[in-house]
């Protein structure tokens, strides 16, 4: 299933998937020291919680992995809920410590690649890696105020 930039539109319908999803969260976010509500919020903006979700670039799974990231992370089934949010929670937090703790920075990275990053200095000018940043932002934000 090829999905559209950013997973599905429908809040209500991804509430209900990524509950399925939760314990996954909880624990990756654990065991790599990130606020659940990050994960859950990247997760929501990449995939829409849907398992099955490949993107046009070719991003596999709820966190829209890569698969050279899949590679580096020995990632053997991209649609495996528990392997695929465990690695994309574990790239997220190497991410977070390199750009060190700048969440903007990581959250570039993790869309468009460190390499653009580093060679813009910055979030790179591409309108789907600014959207991307703030999508996930917002709802992180919102997310925590639910659950302060």
């Amino acid at each position: 299933m090829v999905m559209p930039a950013y997973g599905p539109k429908n809040s209500h319908e991804v509430e209900k998937r990524i509950i399925d999803w939760q314990q996954y969260i909880a624990d990756a976010a654990e065991a790599n020291l990130l606020p659940e509500e990050l994960v859950r919020a990247v997760i929501e903006v990449e995939s829409g919680a849907v398992v099955t979700a490949v993107s046009q670039c070719g991003a596999q799974g709820l966190m829209q992995l890569m698969p050279q990231t899949q590679d580096e992370l020995g990632v053997k089934n991209p649609f495996d809920p528990n392997e695929n949010i465990s690695a994309g929670t574990k790239y997220l937090a190497r991410l977070l410590t390199l750009y060190d703790g700048d969440l903007s920075l990581a959250l570039a990275a993790y869309n468009a690649g460190m390499g653009n990053v580093n060679k813009y200095g910055g979030i790179p000018p591409f309108e789907e890696t600014q959207n991307f940043v703030k999508k996930v932002t917002a709802i992180y934000h919102r997310l925590q105020k639910k659950n302060p």
